[in-house]
């Protein structure tokens, strides 16, 4: 959501903003709007004042005994009354259309955003190589997870439809032993509070962080105003939603490990074959809530959590900041984490760290008290995957598969396996 004081005061600012987002100039299309939002406020107030006044000047000619002009004036204020339900009605419609058309507009990029379209003008930031000899080529995941009878796609495909999996025995475990590894790293070592929030949500929360009314066709509903959470972005930020907070409460920081849900509409034949896009699965997502003057700071701080995940798995991986036609709708800037699949032979996205600044706290009117009597400001959000289960387990089970078909438990991993050291290969 934006402030329409700020682009009145900066038109152009604005209008370059969403340029670089591949976006047409819109301020003087959001100013009008707000002319007419303006001018049916102006006309309510000036009835409202034109009624007070009658008012009184009826008084007046009731105590002057002029009745002739009492009545006339009675008459004007019947008439006022009768209009006012009409400018009231066309007040809240001319603000609501200025808050549907600034709720549908993307977050403003932060200046240091490289340009482009699309994914090929993302750069990359930095990356870490594995002390292990990188796999140049293997067996996909479900080839691997076929073949042990371990990940079953044909089950679920009877159960739900396409985009799902069962994951039985060892592989099981070794998805739990992931989550679990990852809360474990958030909150003992960086200083994640664990929540575990409701994954069914209303629809003012889904709105809050930005997934509404845009992406309604990427999201399940469930009922009559509930909807199945696509991240537990959406939980943990709204935390904060409609609060005051004192600024020595922040920065706040959440983690959690849910159930995540999404309907892919964009996704059609993309990723069909595995568990790189699936319709429902398993993330630790991390968020954080700031004051605006740290937010850059935490920003680099998140993205290290997150990196820290695929560290101490002994990953390569690669970090990439994202350009403005790539990064999502709610997001200043964002980084994305990319993991080499040696089955695919490429680097996919594992994780990806967003800044979102005022952006979602204006829709959730979350809000902090600064200190020094400063006033009243909206404070800034963060969220990131700290990070994405199911894709987790398809880079473990690529990058440290065997000849044999088997697949190696990484070390920091295995005593979140009951001492197991590796998941066997096909039975012969």
């Amino acid at each position: 959501m934006h402030d329409i004081r700020a682009i009145r005061e900066n038109p152009e600012a604005f209008d370059r903003d969403l340029e670089r987002r591949g976006l047409a100039p819109l301020s003087a299309e959001l100013i009008a709007l707000d002319d007419a939002r303006k001018g049916a406020v102006s006309a309510a107030q000036a009835a409202q004042e034109r009624r007070n006044a009658l008012s009184k000047e009826i008084g007046a000619a009731k105590k002057a005994k002029d009745e002739a002009r009492a009545t006339e004036l009675m008459a004007e204020v019947a008439r006022l009354k009768e209009e006012a339900p009409g400018l009231e009605a066309a007040q809240g419609e001319a603000a609501k259309a200025l808050d549907e058309r600034l709720a549908a507009i993307p977050n403003r990029p932060k200046d240091d955003v490289p340009p482009g379209a699309d994914e090929h003008g993302n750069i990359e930031y930095r990356r870490f190589d594995s002390s292990r000899d990188r796999l140049a080529q293997g067996r996909q995941h479900f080839e691997l997870g076929e073949a042990t009878g371990l990940m079953d796609f044909e089950a679920a495909a009877k159960l739900s439809g396409s985009r799902f999996v069962v994951l039985k025995g060892q592989l099981a475990r070794l998805e739990r032993a992931l989550g679990q590894f990852m809360l474990d790293l958030h909150t003992g070592e960086h200083g994640y509070t664990e929540v575990v929030p409701p994954v069914l949500v209303r629809e003012e929360a889904m709105f809050g962080t930005a997934q509404l009314p845009k992406f309604r066709d990427d999201q399940f509903a469930a009922g009559e105003n509930f909807w199945l959470i696509p991240t537990a972005e959406v939980p943990l930020t709204n935390l904060v939603r409609e609060s005051i907070l004192a600024e020595d409460e922040l920065p706040l920081r959440f983690t959690a490990l849910t159930p995540c849900f999404r309907a892919e509409a964009g996704a059609a034949g993309r990723d069909t074959r595995g568990m790189l896009r699936q319709h429902q699965f398993n993330k630790v997502e991390l968020v954080s809530i700031t004051a605006p003057e740290k937010s850059a700071e935490e920003h680099e701080r998140m993205l290290a959590c997150a990196e820290a995940v695929l560290q101490k798995l002994d990953l390569t991986y690669r970090v990439m900041t994202l350009c403005t036609g790539d990064m999502g709708f709610a997001s200043q800037k964002t980084y994305d984490i990319e993991v080499w699949v040696p089955g695919q032979q490429t680097y996919r996205e594992i994780s990806s760290c967003s800044v979102c600044g005022e952006f979602q706290a204006r829709r959730m009117n979350a809000r902090y008290r600064a200190k020094e009597g400063r006033g009243v400001g909206f404070v800034h959000t963060l969220n990131g995957s700290g990070v994405a289960v199911g894709r987790a387990l398809i880079a473990v089970m690529e990058n440290y598969q065997n000849p044999d078909g088997s697949v190696t438990i990484p070390s920091a991993l295995q005593p979140y396996m009951g001492g197991l050291t590796r998941i066997e290969g096909p039975k012969n």
